[in-house]
């Protein structure tokens, strides 16, 4: 990585780290401006770095958009969930077609799998018979098309054979559970701060993974 790079990953972090603040604290108009601007110097960083693959760089930029319309979904005072589930849901599908596009690797895809096989029936089912259950079993449908992709995501990241793809798709896929855990199950007192250090660390591995 180049100089420039590297400065725009390090900004990328310390926008991330107010906005970790801002969420713990409460702040909600730092909120507003650092949540944001913390995919916009990401997707920066991912369009000034020199890629492995370009067409694997132009999906990845395409999923970051996806996800920045998706943070500004969720992060409005009104409930936009459903908006903010689709652009995520199609910022995995691009992840997925980019991560596609890499080198395949037979035994990261098993590794990719086997991480699936645990978390779907522990984590992703338990979360998908909540929302029947809930006061929104409306959601149960976008739910678990959002819960496959997101499956998905993660085994492609296997196949891919990068260490740092997958663990950012399996950051990416902790910071989801825990937002669905906290809308469908039970509200979690750390449960946002620790939403954003995972997704912002799935972000920034997957843009690495670009290299």
């Amino acid at each position: 990585m180049d100089g420039t790079v590297i400065a725009l990953l390090a900004a990328t972090l310390v926008v991330a780290a107010i906005d970790w603040w801002a969420v713990g604290t409460d702040r909600r108009r730092v909120e507003y401006v650092a949540k944001p601007l913390t995919m916009v110097v990401l997707i920066a960083a991912a369009l000034a770095l020199d890629p492995a693959d370009d067409t694997a760089r132009t999906w990845f930029v395409v999923a970051l958009v996806l996800s920045l319309a998706g943070d500004v979904f969720l992060m409005l005072p009104r409930d936009l969930f459903v908006p903010g589930l689709a652009s995520f849901l199609l910022g995995h599908v691009a992840y997925i077609v980019g991560l596609l596009s890499l080198d395949t690797s037979v035994a990261g895809l098993v590794v990719g799998a086997g991480i699936i096989a645990v978390a779907l029936p522990w984590l992703g089912l338990r979360i998908l018979r909540a929302v029947r259950t809930g006061s929104e079993p409306e959601l149960a449908m976008p739910v678990t098309a959002y819960v496959l992709v997101i499956s998905a995501m993660v085994v492609s990241a296997g196949a891919s054979g990068s260490a740092i793809a997958l663990a950012g798709a399996v950051s990416f896929y902790v910071s989801d559970a825990l937002i669905a855990w906290t809308r469908f199950i039970q509200p979690l007192a750390w449960g946002r701060v620790a939403v954003m250090v995972t997704y912002h660390a799935a972000q920034v591995a997957l843009v690495a993974s670009l290299v």
